[in-house]
């Protein structure tokens, strides 16, 4: 995986991000992820985010920022055929490593309960499920 060059997610790259968010399975995508909402989340959490490139193909990426008191990582995604080699723990670790030179010292995911395949990456890597918290939504 050293051929692989990790970098901060610019909005320049969201065209390629989008598509690769769309193809993962177990990442859900709304509205809140268009161009204009991935372009303010970067402007806000600037630096935070990352991209992970083969040469000038895509094969990684993650949003990542923080409210100022915790951190969020959004829809960590590898390309198939570049899992299993340890990228999307290099993505994940280096987010955390700028949340934490940030003064952030904790870190949420969300993760849909059917995605068996995120749950047991994030678990392999470290992350615990909590049981005594629930998420609740509202538009507005």
């Amino acid at each position: 995986m050293h051929d692989v060059y990790i970098r901060n997610m610019e909005i320049a790259d969201y065209d390629l991000v989008i598509d690769l968010w769309k193809s993962t399975e177990g990442i859900g995508l709304s509205e809140a992820d268009s161009k204009e909402n991935i372009r303010f989340f970067l402007e806000r959490n600037h630096g935070f985010s990352l991209v992970a490139l083969k040469g000038n193909k895509l094969v990684g990426a993650v949003l990542a920022g923080h409210d100022g008191r915790r951190g969020y990582l959004h829809h960590l995604a590898v390309r198939r055929e570049h899992r299993k080699e340890g990228l999307g723990r290099r993505l994940a670790d280096g987010c955390l490593e700028k949340l934490k030179l940030a003064g952030i010292d904790k870190c949420h995911i969300f993760v849909f309960r059917e995605n068996s395949v995120g749950k047991e990456f994030w678990s392999k890597i470290g992350w615990l499920i909590r049981g005594d918290l629930h998420i609740m939504s509202k538009h507005i």
